[in-house]
């Protein structure tokens, strides 16, 4: 997590970034939320933090959550849906990008919860997504799946907030004015 630039995103606490570094919230099986406008370095933390879970020895997976869900959908037809969310299950960290920016149909929403609830409490998620809590029914559009998702994800988690300002927009902005 070295090459993050807190100086550029005040709403990072590079401390809580190390601790969740050190894994032991993996080896609680918590999760973690990263909240954030575009740019504000959500993914970057989830990778950043993927990698150092990967390099203490837990088995990690990352994925972006289109990609997942159609993963699910695709097993759900083939009849191998059982396989494919015992295999989500297997790794000790699920690392799911871009949640949110994409609303799911109600089918791909309960696949993805099934692979939530599989994971729940024995083994860790780390999400990051653009849209707080409460615009996920954007996202998940059937109210109560979204608040059993969202329940899922938080409960005895880390919620991390990245903010608004863009470090994109602010270097490309930078950049011109320097030229």
């Amino acid at each position: 997590m070295g090459d993050f630039d807190y100086e550029a995103n005040p709403n990072i606490n590079p401390a809580t970034i190390n601790s969740l570094a050190t894994g032991d919230w993996i080896r609680k099986s918590q999760p973690l939320c990263l909240i954030g406008d575009s740019g504000t370095g959500k993914s970057h933390l989830l990778i950043g933090l993927g990698t150092a879970a990967a390099e203490k020895g837990y088995r990690v997976k990352y994925t972006l959550a289109t990609r997942l869900v159609n993963e699910l959908v695709e097993a759900a037809d083939e009849k191998i849906l059982a396989r494919t969310i015992a295999r989500y299950g297997r790794v000790d960290l699920l690392c799911i990008d871009e949640l949110g920016y994409m609303e799911l149909d109600r089918r791909g929403a309960e696949l993805l919860f099934q692979v939530l609830t599989e994971r729940e409490e024995k083994n860790s998620v780390a999400i990051a997504s653009n849209e707080s809590f409460s615009g996920w029914t954007k996202t998940f559009t059937d109210p109560r799946l979204c608040a059993a998702i969202v329940d899922r994800l938080t409960f005895g988690g880390n919620i991390i907030e990245t903010g608004s300002d863009s470090y994109r927009f602010a270097h490309t902005r930078n950049q011109q004015s320097a030229s």
